[in-house]
């Protein structure tokens, strides 16, 4: 990824950006830059709106309440995002939060959640998830904020993937090895991957089946000790990266 300035201040934006342009912004953001940070206008921030790279702009106040960016040049192109998908069980709140601020940190393009036979939590709420991920794009440097998915049955989720994207399934009752060993072997075969964490109840023998009749599925044990699944995410989308993805 491009250096980037890590002082200035960044702002995710759903306008275009081109040179000249004015956007305007909302309540909450006017509140972040204006009395939470303090700006006064005419200080730089960064916009960028996940479509057409990253701005330098200015702080403007139109009105006591108000306030805008005015748009000057770009300081980053847009970067193509990795092809890579992260099928989750839904946690709690917090954990939930957790997990898809480092999903986001670690570059995947679709946060997707999965229902199982022992997933505990039923509903999710995406407004949220997708707020989390704007915050971390917004923190990291990102470029991309990636999509946010419905939640899906697993078996459902199954007969909608491509085909030709590798799934690694990551599943405690796996055969230990080296997991960098084990994702080598692929590193040729694929461009898309979709990582797969489950429930802490762990996968039902029917959904572990289901699974390894896929045709381009990978099952994985991610080493000698039970992770939490906010853990795991972070261990599987690590390797995953360092080993196939944009790491290399």
């Amino acid at each position: 990824m491009a250096r980037y300035d890590f002082r200035t201040p960044r702002l995710f934006v759903e306008a275009a950006l081109a040179a000249g342009a004015a956007v305007s912004l909302d309540p909450g953001q006017t509140n972040y830059l204006c009395n939470v940070l303090r700006l006064q206008p005419g200080d730089g921030v960064l916009a960028f709106n996940g479509r057409e790279g990253e701005w330098r702009a200015v702080l403007e106040r139109p009105g006591k309440k108000a306030a805008a960016l005015r748009i000057a040049e770009q300081s980053r192109p847009q970067e193509g995002a990795a092809d890579l998908h992260y099928l989750f069980a839904p946690l709690k709140h917090a954990r939930l939060d957790y997990m898809v601020q480092k999903a986001v940190e670690l570059g995947v393009s679709r946060l997707q959640p999965v229902t199982t036979r022992h997933t505990q939590m039923s509903r999710v709420n995406l407004e949220r998830m997708r707020a989390n991920a704007i915050e971390a794009a917004e923190q990291c440097g990102i470029l991309a904020i990636p999509e946010i998915a419905e939640p899906l049955p697993l078996d459902r989720l199954l007969a909608t993937m491509q085909a030709d994207r590798l799934l690694i399934f990551c599943d405690e009752d796996a055969e230990t090895r080296d997991p960098v060993v084990a994702l080598s072997a692929h590193r040729k075969d694929h461009a898309s991957f979709a990582v797969l964490v489950g429930p802490e109840g762990g996968f039902a023998e029917e959904e572990r089946t289901l699974l390894l009749r896929r045709q381009n599925v990978m099952r994985l044990a991610l080493g000698p000790r039970i992770l939490r699944a906010d853990t795991a995410a972070v261990a599987a989308l690590a390797i995953v990266q360092a080993v196939l993805g944009d790491w290399r």
